[in-house]
């Protein structure tokens, strides 16, 4: 036990770094809290934690080191993310002028855009990442024992999922307090601009990445 709970400390102390650190879902969960309000927010950072699952579960699998070995799948999953990250950002950049409208007895919600949808535009941003598959391998290789049972493995992984949740969730409640909204109606189609070019930039440094 006290072995398990000293990977599992190790792989959070690891991880919390790399959850604070702006990339495309940081990016995402800002743009979904101002854009399109808090619930749809929300239910994106959950798109977000499962994704998460999705690349622990088949690291844990062995899938990750396939597809590290493998320069033409990395290439495959690499011009995807690219392609879609590219995709968003010149969304936002055509966007308009944005007005947040709030629906009654929910602060900073939006009308518009789908639970599906927001849970998606978390799952792809996340899963379209092929940093993610070599972040978890390569820290479950280094940290996790060889002899650790794939229940315990997936144990790790949901708590890191919830970690993950929590931090964007609090990053939506933030982004959709009175202030901020009132802050992104006056600069809407600046702040959409801006984070159109950090998607863009996002997707072209994505594609600079090389398979290690």
């Amino acid at each position: 036990m006290s072995n398990y709970l000293f990977e599992l400390a190790s792989l959070m102390a690891i991880f919390c770094f790399a959850i604070v650190s702006p990339g495309a879902d940081l990016a995402m969960v800002m743009r979904q809290s101002l854009v399109h309000g808090r619930r749809p927010a929300i239910i994106t950072a959950f798109g977000i934690g499962a994704s998460l699952m999705f690349h622990v579960t088949y690291t844990i699998l062995g899938l990750g080191l396939i597809i590290s070995q493998s320069i033409y799948l990395f290439n495959i999953v690499k011009w995807c993310g690219v392609a879609y990250l590219i995709y968003i950002g010149i969304k936002a950049l055509r966007a308009g002028e944005t007005r947040i409208t709030v629906e009654a007895g929910e602060p900073g919600a939006a009308k518009g855009q789908s639970a599906l949808k927001a849970f998606g535009l978390g799952f792809a941003a996340n899963a379209l990442n092929p940093k993610a598959v070599f972040f978890f391998l390569s820290i479950f290789s280094t940290v996790v024992s060889a002899h650790t049972p794939m229940a315990v493995k997936f144990g790790y992984g949901l708590v890191m999922a919830s970690a993950l949740i929590l931090w964007f969730v609090g990053v939506s409640l933030f982004m959709t307090t009175p202030r901020m909204r009132a802050a992104f109606t006056r600069a809407s189609k600046w702040i959409d601009r801006a984070t159109g070019l950090v998607f863009i930039a996002l997707g072209l440094k994505l594609a600079t990445e090389k398979a290690v």
